[in-house]
């Protein structure tokens, strides 16, 4: 293994200490390096390195979209052209209401292959998110997925026990 794919313990330590509740104090990379027994310039420099290295791709904020008025969402599964799949997803990803953007194999009786996850405060919303996006990208064949429950929604925990 190359040596900048190696994940050391001390990486998988701060990548624990990251992916928990974030402290909301003066400091927090100065407590979440207490918490693993490091000086904080070891810490944010280790960070930076795996930043660098694109093991951490990156850090921010989870909104529960929910409680601040995004209560729909809509999976939406599409026909896009493989010669333009490229263009068309970087289309998609751009809309501010595109979550995720994936591609995706097709199937017998199922010809979608690019998935976008689209949020609104209402289904009338979503509904004319998609139909700007479709205008836009030239791309009318699709199906829209609504959720009717949350079942889970978590972020990944790495380096777990």
């Amino acid at each position: 293994m190359a040596e900048g794919n190696v994940i050391t313990e001390l990486d998988k330590k701060i990548v624990r200490a990251l992916q928990g509740e974030f402290p909301l104090v003066a400091e927090p990379y100065k407590e979440l390096a207490d918490q693993i027994g490091i000086p904080e310039e070891v810490f944010l420099a280790r960070v930076q390195a795996m930043e660098e290295q694109k093991k951490i791709r990156k850090m921010g904020a989870v909104l529960r979209h929910r409680e601040v008025g995004y209560s729909a969402n809509v999976l939406v599964a599409w026909v896009v052209p493989p010669e333009r799949l490229d263009e068309i997803a970087e289309q998609m990803s751009a809309c501010p209401s595109v979550s995720h953007c994936y591609d995706r194999n097709t199937a017998p009786g199922w010809p979608y292959n690019i998935y976008t996850m689209v949020h609104g405060h209402s289904r009338e919303e979503c509904e004319a998110i998609v139909a700007d996006i479709a205008k836009t990208c030239g791309i009318s064949e699709h199906a829209m997925l609504y959720s009717k429950k949350e079942w889970k929604k978590t972020s990944m925990q790495y380096f777990t026990d």
